[in-house]
């Protein structure tokens, strides 16, 4: 596991090496390493951040990307901030640039564990690549924006189409937030919200058909099948996850991982 080196905070580009003997690493090894704390992370993902002047890998002659350890530990931290604290890209290069300078700061959003936001320095917010939070429960309007990276006009679209809606009492929760992460990245590819309808009504089928396995556990009295049925319908929906993503890749012949 990549591990933050000691004395400072990761510098862009250029702390740390990665791998074996000082190797620098291609852009899909950082994807399988930070894969473990972010399951949604993606090339496209990676490219926007880079795009957005938040990590500068070095580049060879022939222009492939090439990350050191000191990149994948920040890149991790920016998807941290972002996913633990909903913080705009602006903030959290503001914050990277301060921790370059050996400055202490201030996280100013809770996450999901409470914690207090006092000042901390390099070591305590480079946490290691793997550790695991879960999101926060609800987010509001601009942090959705901030974490999708997209203005008020493209959620008010995503909105329109059905792909994103608000929970009662305002606001969205953490499922929202990684739909707005996937439309973001899929609408780079040249992927509107309009091609994304059919998506969203397949996944409404799939999820009625579940809702009707279960529905029969969840009115019974007994409150172990109570909660025996939320454990199924959390079963269901991953193998449907599976099933899709595997008809998905055999419809286009994509080679499993």
């Amino acid at each position: 596991m990549l591990r933050t080196p000691t004395g400072g905070a990761p510098k862009n580009g250029t702390a740390g090496t990665t791998g074996p003997a000082g190797r620098l690493v291609s852009i899909g090894t950082v994807i399988t390493v930070l894969r473990d704390e972010f399951p949604e992370v993606t090339i496209s993902k990676i490219r926007f951040l880079e795009a957005e002047g938040l990590v500068e890998p070095r580049r060879t002659p022939s222009g492939y990307r090439k990350f050191s350890t000191g990149d994948v530990e920040r890149l991790a931290h920016v998807l941290r901030l972002q996913r633990d604290h909903y913080l705009p890209l602006k903030v959290i290069r503001e914050q990277l640039d301060a921790l370059a300078r050996g400055e202490q700061i201030r996280i100013p959003a809770p996450t999901a564990h409470g914690d207090s936001g006092a000042p901390t320095g390099p070591a305590a917010v480079y946490g290691a690549v793997g550790r695991e939070r879960p999101p926060a429960a609800r987010v509001d309007r601009a942090a959705l924006m901030a974490e999708a990276g997209v203005d008020e006009a493209q959620l008010a679209e995503w909105e329109s189409y059905g792909l994103l809606s608000e929970v009662p009492g305002g606001g969205f929760d953490a499922g929202a937030v990684t739909v707005a992460r996937l439309v973001a990245d899929l609408g780079r590819f040249g992927l509107e919200p309009r091609h994304l309808r059919a998506m969203k009504a397949a996944a409404d089928r799939e999820a009625g058909l579940v809702e009707q396995v279960v529905a029969p556990l969840r009115r019974h009295r007994n409150p172990q099948t109570r909660a025996h049925a939320e454990a199924t319908l959390k079963e269901l929906a991953g193998l449907s996850v599976r099933l899709h993503e595997a008809l998905v890749q055999t419809a286009l012949g994509v080679r499993p991982h």
